[in-house]
């Protein structure tokens, strides 16, 4: 059965990969690819990324992701472009489909850089996210990463504010 969409249902622990996540964030820099973490992949090579989107994300790396996040399924069914009956369907064939996939694993990085902004805080990643930034004309960061021009934006803001400069 497809797991019931709640939107505010944190666990009461952090998962093993997110608290992974956040061991890398406090030890410094996690690295280019560490984001893949919260999908619950180990591999940071990105040809074998490359490979994984195109062959589609299995549906558990969303499941993990939601776990990792604490975001609602339909959160993340909104950032991915995808509907809920869609993703019904997808749980049942275990797999995405590779735009979906490629979609799931650029919001994964904008989640990743967020929570490294925010030193690992998932909740304030989560308020950040979700709420209208004036830097990037009042739009919230989850919107406009749906898109590949919008998350380059959300992502040019997290490393201006990670360097300081007021946006």
């Amino acid at each position: 059965m497809f797991p019931r969409i709640i939107e505010n249902h944190p666990p009461v622990e952090a998962s093993p990969d997110l608290r992974e996540y956040q061991r890398a964030i406090r030890s410094g820099q996690p690295g280019s690819y560490y984001y893949v973490r919260l999908l619950g992949i180990s591999q940071h090579n990105p040809l074998l990324l490359v490979k994984r989107v195109e062959r589609g994300l299995s549906f558990n790396a969303l499941e993990r992701f939601q776990r990792n996040t604490m975001m609602s399924f339909r959160e993340l069914a909104e950032v991915i472009d995808i509907k809920i009956r869609t993703l019904h369907r997808r749980k049942g064939q275990g797999r995405l489909e590779p735009g979906e996939s490629d979609r799931l694993l650029r919001f994964s990085r904008i989640f990743g850089k967020a929570l490294e902004l925010f030193e690992g805080d998932v909740e304030a990643t989560r308020r950040w996210l979700s709420a209208p930034v004036r830097a990037l004309g009042s739009e919230r960061p989850i919107a406009l990463a749906r898109t590949d021009v919008g998350a380059r934006e959300v992502e040019a803001l997290i490393g201006r504010l990670e360097h300081g400069v007021v946006s």
